[in-house]
């Protein structure tokens, strides 16, 4: 698949049937396929895409920013994607970042140095980015709170979590990536765009010095180094325009041109979205199913959390954030939200992934169902303060106490390794079709 562009891609735009003749029906023959975190992000989507990136040819990030990753384990080499598409990778196929995606610039580039020197090549040829995608600010000096033109997102975050520590007692606990405050921008219709920057510079530097002066208007604190920084941007504009493209006209081509395989790439998951997960621990952004769209962490005493399990399944899955370096918090298996998740998404395959770090288990437990006051509620709370209060209904399981990170076929599981994963199968009415036992693409078991 080529990312060239002419007049004649559009013209079904340009030329269109009079009045009299029939529109022609297409029937494109594409596949689009969605991969999403159907808990709250860390769940394996990287792996999963890589190794649908292989037989796509075109491979989409829809949302985020690079407070999202994704790692990719490739002939034992590991690449860590924040903004690039993991199908970056492949190069058989087209990476595109669209225009729900805010994108740092600086970020990009020295995400895509230091992959180039693990390997990765050729990626100029298969990278296209919608001009339609919001530029988001990153890095702060916490120590003077004085930030470059590309900082002041990131600062503000910064501010905005020591005010909500001061006058709440506790904060959000974002990557302090100025993801929210750039999404804030976008839909305060403020904010500034990739095809803003491709255009008149001088218009682009007007508009970026009066957003500053909005912020330093409401934080007087905020010094905002203005000039230096727009030359650099003025360069950054020059490195990225052969990658720009009209991402609609591009989309329009690709999902009515000739049949093509599309892989849809989402970033953190369902728990996440700002729509149906538990406010404020959520995005900025919809995180769940393109179509599905209106438009952190669970509570200590649900299914994951401190204690001997958790930091056994921590320590045993290397489960360390790649954006934040944070430990995350590991527990049981929730099917509550994993229903609820399907409810919002609707899942056609689940990819059930790490199912080597349970070999080590005496027991292994599932949270079935929540119960307030001792009865079963049949929903996923909305409210912050009712899942609080839940308590967590679980099935136990006899582990099965055998190394599974060899096996490559359904039929050579341990019989009860099987049982756990037809239960979470039947339970959540979704057919299972990946089982993952290591980090590599080889190690993902396909069921059908």
């Amino acid at each position: 698949m080529s990312s060239g562009w002419s007049a004649n891609d559009h013209k079904s735009y340009s030329n269109p049937p009079s009045a009299a003749e029939k529109r022609a029906r297409h029937d494109s023959g594409n596949k689009v396929t969605v991969v999403l975190g159907a808990q709250w992000g860390d769940e394996g989507k990287g792996k999963v895409v890589d190794l649908l990136a292989t037989e796509s040819d075109l491979v989409c990030r829809c949302q985020g920013g690079n407070n999202a990753g994704h790692t990719v384990v490739v002939d034992e080499k590991e690449y860590d994607f924040h903004l690039l598409p993991s199908g970056i990778i492949s190069t058989k196929c087209i990476s595109f970042i669209g225009n729900g995606v805010v994108i740092h610039l600086p970020g990009l580039f020295e995400e895509i140095d230091k992959n180039e020197k693990k390997g990765l090549k050729g990626w100029e040829k298969r990278l296209v980015i919608s001009d339609r995608a919001h530029i988001g600010n990153i890095t702060i000096n916490n120590s003077h709170l004085f930030v470059s033109v590309f900082d002041f997102h990131q600062a503000l975050d910064g501010l905005l979590e020591v005010q909500r520590q001061a006058q709440e007692g506790q904060n959000i606990g974002t990557t302090k990536k100025g993801i929210g405050p750039t999404y804030a921008c976008k839909a305060s219709r403020t904010g500034l765009r990739i095809c803003d920057l491709m255009a008149d510079f001088s218009e682009f530097s007007s508009r970026v010095k009066k957003l500053v002066q909005q912020y330093q208007s409401m934080f007087p604190a905020l010094k905002v180094e203005v000039e230096g920084e727009l030359k650099k941007l003025k360069e950054y504009a020059e490195r990225i325009r052969p990658l720009v493209r009209d991402g609609v006209y591009f989309m329009y081509d690709a999902i009515h041109g000739s049949p093509k395989k599309i892989l849809v790439e989402g970033a953190n998951a369902a728990l996440l979205d700002i729509d149906f997960a538990k406010h404020c621990f959520v995005e900025r952004s919809n995180t769940v199913g393109p179509g599905r769209n209106p438009g952190q962490a669970p509570p200590q005493d649900s299914t994951g959390g401190p204690g001997a399990v958790g930091e056994l399944l921590q320590t045993r899955g290397h489960e360390v954030g790649v954006t934040t370096g944070r430990k995350r918090r590991c527990g049981w298996l929730d099917l509550v939200i994993l229903k609820y998740a399907h409810m919002i998404n609707g899942f056609t395959a689940l990819a059930l992934t790490k199912l080597d770090i349970l070999d080590v288990l005496e027991e292994i437990k599932v949270g079935v169902a929540y119960k307030i006051n001792g009865k079963r509620i049949p929903y996923f709370p909305a409210n912050m303060e009712v899942l609080q209060k839940v308590e967590v209904e679980y099935e136990t399981f006899s582990g099965w106490k055998t190394d599974t990170s060899a096996v490559r076929k359904w039929s050579d599981l341990p019989p009860k390794a099987q049982n756990y994963i037809r239960f979470v199968e039947n339970h959540i009415g979704v057919p299972i079709k990946w089982v993952g036992v290591g980090k590599s693409r080889e190690c993902m078991i396909q069921m059908f």
